[in-house]
C-alpha cells in the first residue's frame, strides 16, 4: 500500500525553459479543445474551489501567448476574460457569508462555489486566489488585451483588493498562506494603479503583513512561523506560504519577506528528512502540495544553500492542478506563472550547517521537535514515527507506563563531527511520577548510513524499556509505501509490539488505515475543518519497537542501545573513563560528559572513529 499523496522529489522535475514550453503547450491543447463558445475555461467536473479556476486558464493562455505569439491564443484570451468578467463577478453578498463587515457593499468577489449560499465558507480565498489570477493577467496583457477590457480588468482587481481588506474580516480563516496571498495580490495590483493608488495599496498591504501576519507568528523548534490554520505549520501549506514568501520578496524587493522566508526554509530543512518524507500539520497531516510549492522551495533553498527540493510532492499535481481524470484545473495557475518566470535553479547539495533540530548525514537523518524528541527518524528508507504507550507519545525510556521524554527544565544540545561521523547529543531534566529527577542523555551517530542510537539514565525501578520508534513508511522507487517492520538492532531484548485491540486510538501499522485517517478520526471536527494533529494526541498507543536495557551497563544506569539501518554484528559496551560513560560500538567510541557538563553546564561529547 503505497502513501496516496507523498511522490517524488520536486527537484526531480525538469525545470529548464524547453520543458515549461511542453507543459504549457499541453495546456493550451486542452483549453482549446475545452473552450466554449461563452469563454468558459472551467473543468467539467470543477464544483469546489471554481471561482478563480477559468481566469487561471486565461492566465497560463496568456504567458503561452507571450513565449510563444501562438496566434491562436489571442481571441481565446480576449473571449474567456469576456466570461470571468460576465459571469464569475459576484458583487451581491453570498447569502450565510459569516465574515462581512460591511454589508452590501457592491464590492466584486469570487465564489468558492457558484450555487448562492452554498459553503459561503470558501469565499475568502477564492477572492484571493482570483485577485492573483487576474494581476497575472494585467501582468501579461501586454499586446494582448484591448484597452478597455484591460481597464475592466484592473477595477475588479482593485475592488476584489477592497473586499478583502475593507468589507471583510482579514483572514478569517487563519491561514497564513491565504493571508500572505492576499498581500501578494496587493503588491502586484499595486504595480497596475494610478502611482498614488498603488503606492496606498503597497502600503497597506505590507503593513497587513507586519500587523497581521508577522505580529501573530507562532513559535516551534526554535522559530517563528506564520499560523497556518491555527497552527504554527501544516505539511501542505507551510511550503505554499514559503512560495508566497518567494513572489512578495521578488515583487517588492522588501526585506522583511526575504527575511522571514529564510527563517521558514531553515525550519523546513530541519523538520524534513533526508530522504523528503514529512507529516504533520493543522489541516493535511499527510498530505502533500506539488507545484504550488516549488517556487518557495527553489526560491528560498538557493538562499538558504540547501537542498529544500528533496520534499516529497503530490507529483500529479507537479505541474498545475488537475481533476481525477488528469485534466488541466486552473486552481493556483498563478504559482505556475510564477515559476516559469523566476530563473532561480535548484540547490541540490545539503546544507553542512550543524542544525539543533536536526541530525543528518547520507541517508539518515533524525528530525526533533520543539522538546528535542525525535519527531521523525529515517535510516535504511524506512520512516520512523514516534510511537506510544498509555498515552505518551516520543522516543524514550519506559517504566510502569510512564515515558521519559518531558523536560522538565532546559534542554541541552552538542553537535560533533569527527572522522566522517556527525553525532548529537541531547541532554534533558525529566520527573518520573515517583517525582524524581533523573538525566536522560540520548546519544545520537550516524555514519550516513547507520544511527546508532544510546540512551542513558539513572537507574529505573521495574522492568525499563526504550521506546524506539514506530516503523510507518518506507521508499519505494519514486512512491512511499506503509511498512510495519525496519532494519533495528538492539544490544538488549528488541521486541516489535502491536495494539492488542483495532479502536481507532490504538494505531496498529499492519492495518490499511494511515496516519492521517487515524488522526483525522480522533480529531474533534470533520476532516478538513478538524486538527489532525490534536486528533493524533489522543492516541493511546501504537506499534512500537521496544528495546531492552544493553548488558554491561554500570550499576547505576540503565542504557540503551539501539541501531537502525543494515543488520549485523552489534555488541556496545559501556564503561565510566575519567572524562564520563564511554560508549564503544563497532563503528565509533564516544564519551558522554556528566550530566553537570562544563562550567556551563553545557554536555560535553568527544567522538572518534574505530
Amino acid at each position: 500500500m503505497h502513501l496516496t499523496h507523498q511522490r517524488g522529489p520536486l527537484h526531480d522535475l525538469p525545470d529548464s525553459p524547453e520543458a515549461y514550453d511542453a507543459v504549457l503547450a499541453d495546456v493550451v491543447e486542452q483549453a482549446l479543445a475545452r473552450l466554449t463558445p461563452e469563454g468558459n475555461l472551467e473543468h467539467p467536473d470543477c464544483v469546489d474551489d471554481i471561482g478563480d479556476t477559468s481566469l487561471g486558464i486565461t492566465s497560463l493562455l496568456a504567458l503561452a501567448w507571450q513565449r510563444g505569439k501562438d496566434p491562436r491564443l489571442p481571441e481565446a484570451v480576449r473571449c474567456s476574460l469576456a466570461f470571468h468578467l460576465r459571469e464569475r463577478v459576484y458583487v451581491d453578498d453570498n447569502p450565510g457569508y459569516p465574515n462581512l463587515t460591511v454589508r452590501g457593499s457592491g464590492l466584486p468577489y469570487a465564489r468558492y462555489t457558484l450555487a448562492s449560499g452554498a459553503h459561503p465558507i470558501g469565499d475568502w480565498p477564492s477572492t484571493v486566489w482570483a485577485l492573483l489570477q487576474t494581476v497575472n493577467v494585467l501582468d501579461l496583457a501586454e499586446g494582448l488585451v484591448e484597452d478597455e477590457q484591460r481597464a475592466e480588468l484592473v477595477e475588479v482587481a482593485h475592488g476584489y483588493w477592497s473586499w478583502l481588506t475593507e468589507a471583510t474580516f482579514f483572514n478569517p480563516q487563519e491561514a497564513g498562506n491565504q493571508a500572505i496571498g492576499c498581500v501578494v495580490g496587493g503588491l502586484m495590483l499595486a504595480r497596475h494603479l494610478p502611482p498614488g493608488q498603488g503606492e496606498q495599496v503597497r502600503s497597506r498591504a505590507i503593513a497587513l503583513y507586519a500587523d497581521k501576519i508577522r505580529a501573530h507568528r507562532v513559535a516551534d523548534r526554535g522559530a517563528l512561523l506564520p499560523p497556518e490554520h491555527g497552527g504554527a505549520y501544516d505539511n501542505n501549506y507551510g511550503p505554499i506560504s514559503l512560495s508566497f514568501l518567494a513572489q512578495a520578496h521578488r515583487i517588492s524587493g522588501e526585506e522583511i519577506f526575504a527575511e522571514d522566508g529564510d527563517a521558514l526554509a531553515r525550519y523546513i530543512d530541519a523538520r524534513l528528512t533526508g530522504g523528503g518524507f514529512d507529516n504533520g500539520g493543522p489541516r493535511y497531516s499527510e498530505q502533500h502540495s506539488g507545484f504550488e510549492s516549488v517556487l518557495g522551495l527553489r526560491y528560498f533553498g538557493a538562499r538558504i544553500g540547501s537542498d529544500l527540493g528533496r520534499y516529497r510532492g503530490d507529483t500529479r499535481w507537479g505541474r498545475h492542478a488537475v481533476k481525477a481524470d488528469g485534466g488541466v484545473d486552473g486552481h493556483f495557475a498563478w504559482m505556475l506563472v510564477w515559476q516559469i518566470q523566476d530563473s532561480t535553479r535548484w540547490h541540490r547539495t545539503p546544507s553542512t550547517t550543524p542544525t539543533r533540530h536536526q541530525l543528518r548525514a547520507g541517508t539518515v537523518s533524525v528530525a526533533f521537535d520543539d522538546r528535542m524528541t525525535p519527531s521523525l527518524v529515517e535510516a535504511a528508507g524506512t520512516y520512523y514515527l514516534p510511537a506510544a504507550v498509555n498515552r505518551q507519545h516520543g522516543f524514550g525510556p519506559v517504566t510502569d507506563g510512564f515515558l521519559f521524554c518531558r523536560p522538565m527544565g532546559e534542554v541541552r544540545v552538542r553537535d560533533v563531527r569527527a572522522d566522517g561521523l556527525a553525532a548529537k547529543l541531547v541532554t534533558k531534566p525529566v520527573v518520573g511520577r515517583d517525582h524524581v529527577l533523573r538525566h536522560v542523555r540520548s546519544l545520537y551517530v550516524t555514519d550516513g548510513t547507520s544511527l546508532w542510537t544510546t540512551v542513558a539514565v539513572e537507574r529505573l525501578p521495574g522492568t525499563p524499556y526504550l521506546l524506539a520508534g514506530l516503523p510507518y513508511a518506507a521508499d519505494d522507487g519514486d512512491r512511499v509505501r506503509r511498512t510495519a517492520q525496519g532494519q533495528v538492532t538492539s544490544a538488549g531484548e528488541l521486541r516489535l509490539t502491536h495494539p492488542e485491540s483495532d479502536g481507532v486510538d490504538q494505531f496498529d501499522a499492519r492495518a490499511e488505515r494511515t496516519q492521517q485517517e487515524a488522526a483525522f478520526a480522533l480529531a474533534a471536527d470533520p476532516r478538513g475543518y478538524g486538527n489532525p494533529d490534536e486528533g493524533w494526541r489522543h492516541l493511546v498507543s501504537s506499534t512500537a519497537l521496544e528495546a531492552g536495557p544493553a548488558p554491561g551497563a554500570p550499576e547505576d544506569l540503565h542504557v540503551f542501545a539501539v541501531r537502525y539501518g543494515p543488520t549485523g554484528g552489534f555488541a556496545p559496551t559501556f564503561a565510566y573513563d575519567g572524562s564520563g560513560l564511554a560508549v564503544r560500538t563497532e563503528a565509533f567510541t564516544a564519551v558522554i560528559g556528566e550530566a553537570a557538563g562544563d562550567a556551563h553546564g553545557e554536555p560535553e561529547l568527544t567522538l572518534r572513529a574505530e
